[in-house]
């Protein structure tokens, strides 16, 4: 049995994060020290759930208070996954995922 092709999107998706990942600024962040015990003391599913409050709370609204330096470098896994990923503020979403901001 043969497995379903691929779904565009995702594969989209995978284009643009390998994209950004050759990006000498993007490709420097990994996970280390503090970083690195957070994830593995809480474990995947805590992380996901710390992803989802941090990015409702500082990049879903249209006009995020602090845009463009409201997500610190280090401190919590999440904070070096969306400068890795280019999802750290509203610029970098539009710039490289194609979501727009909210406007003026």
């Amino acid at each position: 049995m043969t497995s379903p092709p691929p779904d565009p999107a995702a594969r989209s998706l995978d284009a643009r994060l390998d994209a950004i990942a050759r990006q000498p600024f993007r490709a420097k962040f990994r996970l280390r020290g503090r970083e690195l015990a957070v994830a593995a003391e809480k474990g995947p599913a805590a992380v996901r759930w710390h992803a989802y409050d941090l990015v409702a709370a500082r990049l879903a609204p249209a006009r995020p208070r602090n845009d463009g330096r409201q997500t610190p470098y280090r401190g919590h896994p999440v904070f070096v996954a969306q400068h890795a990923t280019a999802t750290c503020c509203r610029s970098c979403l539009q710039r490289w995922h194609g979501i727009p901001g909210g406007g003026s």
